[in-house]
């Protein structure tokens, strides 16, 4: 072989050489990306799934602690009559004994003003 001939040969085996580099790092790139791409769908679907989990979990709690609020509003409104009935009866019992406190000063001022 003479020296152009080495040369070009140099220069082809560099230019296969290149060539190659250049392919394989662009499918090594597209396989990295197809890769991510597909992790990322499948981390896009896992929250997914874990965000609706978590949304019932949290509507089912809203919805119990909604019931037990009812309840206790309920038994504080029946809590709220019972008082009003008792309310009631201390007032009666509150006038009647201011009418007795009327009558025993009526009654003493009579027998005062008879000692008289």
């Amino acid at each position: 072989m003479t020296e152009p001939q080495v040369w070009t040969m140099i220069g082809v085996m560099a230019t296969v050489f290149f060539g190659t580099m250049t392919l394989i790092s662009t499918m090594f790139t597209r396989v990295v990306r197809s890769e991510i791409g597909g992790l990322r769908g499948e981390m896009h679907a896992g929250i997914g799934g874990l965000r609706g989990e978590m949304n019932a979990g949290i509507d089912g709690l809203r919805a119990e602690m909604n019931a037990r609020f009812d309840a206790v509003d309920a038994r504080f409104n029946a809590v709220d009559v019972r008082f009003e009935a008792v309310n009631a009866r201390f007032d009666a019992m509150n006038d009647r004994i201011d009418n007795l406190d009327r009558d025993v000063h009526t009654l003493t001022e009579r027998e005062m003003n008879r000692d008289n």
